[in-house]
């Protein structure tokens, strides 16, 4: 947000050629479904409360369509609508976590996590992660890192900042643990070549899940997302909701029917096509100059490159290269400690873009 910030301020001033490759946004027009959905609700009048935990038929659509993407059976009444999914990890945090209490997350991961855990009292306790290890969770190591207080662990995966998938085998042994796992799955639907996304409720009814629309349909203003939880835990689910968020919007929980009738598949196969196609370009430019990156991203639209050969001070770096070439990237101390020297590419943005970005960058690092 600090790059973010500085590179509105130079656009103020004048520089309107900023190309923003940190910002984790879709830059893509949602499906043309969700639209009519949207405008069909509105004018039949769905403007007003809808259950607290969202409307029947779209849950019923959740349902279907975790059968059938991972061949699972979730109840409708395990989900509960969201304004986004950040809501669905306050509910799920203020469910499992407490004052005294440990949630474990990982290092680098999702820099907001930590804050969703201290808002509820609680301590964030860091798991490092390593780019020779695929940033994949060693169980028999995190089994020495879990204590009485251990409230939940978190996972995400296809991963931000680093665009790694968790391998099924470690997801099946994390679950083995015995300790709540908060699974965000919010770039299901965006992966690439051979790859798949695994939902922790393959091997697990017992996880809480977080996704929505954002991502995979390209619906960030409509801030629909969920969270799916174990049965015993919904009537706690339902009433935070009831008190802090009331309901989700009516009108995107209809736009959200209609994008999981399948009517926008073809449009969300042609987008993460395209992402794809950045993918492999930005990965090629990016190690052509010297960056190293262990780990080739199979998921998200995020490319974590270790820039050591150009810096100690990853910060600093960002904003050199905004202000020397005109591009926006993310540094990765944001991401945690493991992050430092590291920085975080982003591909949601055009292929001509990217190009362009590539050509500033190597001719001042080459």
């Amino acid at each position: 947000m600090d790059v973010l910030d500085k590179a509105n301020e130079m656009a103020v001033s004048g520089i309107d050629d900023i190309i923003h490759l940190e910002v984790g946004e879709p830059d893509f027009d949602m499906p043309k479904c969700a639209y009519k959905g949207a405008v069909d609700a509105i004018n039949s009048g769905l403007t007003h409360y809808t259950h607290s935990l969202g409307t029947e038929e779209l849950r019923n659509e959740l349902s279907r369509f975790y059968k059938a993407e991972y061949g699972v059976d979730v109840e409708p009444d395990r989900f509960a609508i969201t304004n986004g999914s950040s809501p669905a990890i306050l509910i799920a945090m203020m469910i499992l976590a407490g004052s005294g209490s440990d949630v474990i997350i990982s290092n680098p991961g999702y820099a907001c996590y930590r804050n969703f855990i201290l808002s509820c009292g609680a301590n964030p306790v860091e798991f490092p992660l390593s780019a020779a290890e695929g940033y994949q969770f060693d169980v028999e190591r995190l089994k020495k890192v879990i204590t009485p207080a251990t409230a939940a662990v978190v996972i995400n995966s296809p991963m931000n900042p680093t665009g790694t998938l968790l391998e099924p085998s470690v997801m099946r042994d994390m679950a083995a643990l015995g300790v709540p796992i908060i699974s965000d799955e919010i770039y299901h639907g965006l992966v690439y070549g051979s790859a798949k996304a695994h939902s922790i409720l393959e091997f697990t009814d017992e996880a809480f899940v977080v996704s929505g629309f954002s991502k995979r349909y390209a619906m960030t203003g409509l801030r629909i997302g969920y969270l799916i939880a174990p049965k015993r835990y919904m009537r706690y689910v339902q009433t935070i909701q009831q008190n802090l968020f009331i309901c989700a919007s009516s009108i995107s929980q209809q736009a959200a029917v209609s994008v999981l009738s399948g009517a926008a598949d073809d449009e969300v196969r042609s987008m993460c096509n395209t992402y794809d196609e950045r993918r492999v370009y930005l990965l090629e430019r990016l190690q052509s100059m010297g960056f190293d990156i262990k780990t080739e991203p199979k998921g998200a639209f995020y490319v974590f490159a270790d820039a050591s050969r150009f810096t100690s001070d990853c910060y600093k770096f960002a904003f050199d290269i905004l202000e020397k070439c005109h591009v926006g990237i993310t540094p990765g101390i944001d991401f945690g400690s493991r992050g430092e020297r590291f920085v975080r590419f982003s591909y949601a943005n055009s292929i001509e873009n990217i190009k362009t970005a590539m050509d500033r960058l190597q001719s001042i690092l080459c």
